[in-house]
């Protein structure tokens, strides 16, 4: 019967991936490891307190009563800086592994199951190619900046093979991930949320797309961080899985033209019927726009000449637009009053809209190009999960009202 260890194990991936392994009657037992936080109380689980910023020898003292068949390693740290981001979050996974060497849990390892995203075909630096798929051109060297989820990869691979391959690696690439965290901002779902509830709960209850129309009308994909938890187990287990990365998304190709008015009816607002009065470059009404030309150059150009399309992108690079700047947003004195009413009323935490992501909210919804990626491989082997993304969307917003993070929608009401 197969044993788990689980960092990060209160983030948002990590907190679904020990939801999962606790229902499963296979799992036997799970140890989950984080800074602070400790999840739920189970029968089966075991905590361990643990920095994972700390040197191999002072994690083979946390480590040293730990033992476990199988690893997800689903922690990381944002670092507003590639080269810095390589370097702490390699350095966690290679410590983390040599602690499991002192300790001896490595003799007992079957797989290792490294959770990374996107960042692996560059979306972060602009438009990719379309589909992404696992076998895509890594973007490493000029004039591509550090890339932690490569560093990551070569350090695991690496250390299989100085183990003789007598343990394997799985990695996931998971886009725009939709789940539940406490404490844990960085969250799409509870920015979305905090946005949509505010608009509806504003006079006018009007709830205008803040990115750009081309991403309104653009196409993207999305992972429950639920699925993505299936899928983990799945891959652990999976023998043909063994030394591969996947990409893990819902299974359905969605819009914002087609979840935005959802989201408007979920939340009892208005959709304005001329979302884009200003075009694509422009501000919505009185509110401040927000622009940014990406620095590097698309990572398109690296498949331009092999698609026939050389010299199109020669020179050019993304551009992120918000209509709607959401930083500056959430401070507009009617926003600010409107969120302190809601908050005394709901009972919710300031941290809540203080630490709420913003400016990521405003890279995913104000990006000029759409980000698809294929799942033929993984189904290839066998794998068959699928979830509709409006209803990760809708489960996610009501777990969050649960635990009292988003206000519910009948609070919202004068």
């Amino acid at each position: 019967m197969p044993t788990a260890i689980v960092t990060g194990a209160t983030g948002i991936t990590g907190r679904a991936v020990v939801d999962h392994l606790l229902k499963a009657p296979e799992w036997t037992k799970v140890t989950t490891m984080s800074r602070s936080q400790q999840p739920t109380p189970n029968p089966k689980l075991k905590h361990a307190t643990i920095d994972l910023q700390s040197s191999a020898h002072t994690m083979t003292e946390d480590l040293k009563d730990v033992d476990a068949d199988y690893v997800f390693f689903c922690a990381y740290l944002a670092r507003d800086d590639e080269s810095e981001a390589a370097k702490v979050n390699g350095a966690m996974l290679q410590n983390f592994i040599e602690a499991l060497h002192h300790t001896g849990t490595i003799k007992h390892l079957k797989r290792l199951i490294l959770v990374n995203g996107l960042k692996q075909y560059g979306v972060h630096l602009g438009r990719a190619k379309q589909p992404m798929h696992e076998t895509d051109t890594w973007l490493e060297g000029d004039p591509w900046p550090p890339n932690f989820y490569y560093t990551q990869q070569h350090i695991l691979a690496d250390a299989a093979k100085k183990d003789d391959n007598k343990w394997s690696w799985v990695v996931t690439y998971p886009q725009d991930v939709i789940g539940v965290a406490k404490a844990n901002f960085m969250n799409l779902a509870t920015a979305l949320g905090l946005y949509a509830s505010i608009s509806a709960a504003l006079p006018d209850h009007e709830l205008p797309f803040p990115g750009s129309k081309t991403n309104y009308l653009g196409f993207n994909n999305w992972t429950s961080a639920n699925l993505h938890a299936e899928f983990c187990l799945w891959a652990a287990l999976e023998p043909k899985a063994g030394n591969q990365g996947f990409n893990v998304v819902n299974g359905d190709t969605e819009s914002w033209q087609n979840l935005w008015p959802q989201l408007a009816a979920r939340y009892g607002a208005k959709i304005p019927p001329n979302m884009f009065p200003g075009g694509d470059d422009e501000s919505y009404k009185d509110y401040e726009a927000a622009h940014t030309e990406l620095p590097t150059p698309m990572p398109l150009t690296e498949y331009a000449e092999k698609i026939g399309l050389k010299d199109e992108f020669e020179g050019k690079h993304s551009v992120i637009h918000q209509q709607i700047d959401t930083t500056k947003w959430a401070k507009r004195p009617e926003v600010v009053k409107k969120w302190e009413e809601i908050r005394d009323k709901a009972g919710l935490d300031q941290q809540t809209w203080e630490k709420a992501t913003w400016g990521f909210l405003t890279f995913l919804l104000g990006r000029k190009f759409s980000c698809v990626v294929s799942m033929s491989k993984a189904r290839s082997l066998g794998w068959t999960g699928y979830k509709d993304t409006w209803t990760a969307f809708d489960e996610t917003f009501a777990e969050l009202e649960k635990e009292g993070i988003l206000p519910k929608v009948s609070q919202l009401k004068d």
